[in-house]
């Protein structure tokens, strides 16, 4: 008889469990939606719940010492400091951001982000920064109307750096060719295409023109 009630306490307790676990799985579903990824990868979105939340910024921080080359993304929202370090200046389209230091949406979400292991802005070789075109605030919505001459200006602890347009292409996501060092100081520029899709990614490019104190 004991051992007929213990059964009986374990076959309720697994059918409770079962029940919670398909329940939660439901609510899980029902809360997943996509989101804006400019970062070059493989795939052309990704999903996450709607209770990722990205942390606030850290105070304005010095650029953390360059990795000998550009890290690969460890996933949307992997862990990562959230980090703002200047701003970014485009008067041809009117913005003005602060820009941030890292790979993931958990900065990108906040502003223009620089991706780890490329050049900093008035440095030889190239700064590349993602940033969202349709959502969250939305700094390279306009990225399309620049043009060959148009300015970009990076402000960074102290030192003013700007740089001239030389051209633009569509690429594929998975087109990491974009990010590679380069001999001279450029800049690299890019989000997703067309406007409410991941399918593409707009990139502009951009060349050294002055750098000085401020």
């Amino acid at each position: 008889m004991l051992l007929m009630g213990g059964s009986r306490r374990l076959l309720i307790v697994l059918l409770a469990g079962l029940l919670f676990s398909v329940g939660g799985a439901a609510v899980i579903k029902r809360n997943e939606k996509f989101v804006e990824n400019p970062m070059l990868t493989a795939a052309a979105v990704v999903t996450t719940t709607s209770t990722t939340v990205a942390a606030p910024p850290t105070t304005l921080a010095a650029p953390a010492p360059r990795p000998a080359k550009p890290v690969k993304n460890p996933g949307s929202y992997a862990a990562e400091p959230v980090v703002e370090i200047g701003t970014i200046e485009i008067p041809k389209i009117g913005l003005m951001s602060r820009i941030m230091h890292g790979i993931t949406m958990r900065n990108i979400d906040h502003g223009p982000s620089h991706w780890p292991g490329t050049a900093f802005p008035g440095e030889n070789g190239n700064a590349v920064f993602a940033g969202h075109r349709v959502t969250k605030t939305r700094p390279f919505n306009r990225l399309d109307e620049l043009q060959v001459g148009d300015l970009v200006i990076f402000r960074i602890q102290g030192q003013k750096s700007t740089y001239a347009m030389t051209g633009s292409e569509i690429v594929t996501p998975d087109a990491l060719r974009i990010i590679n060092p380069t001999q001279n100081a450029t800049a690299t520029l890019f989000a997703c295409h067309p406007k409410g899709s991941a399918k593409q990614r707009i990139v502009a490019y951009f060349s050294l023109v002055d750098t000085v104190a401020e």
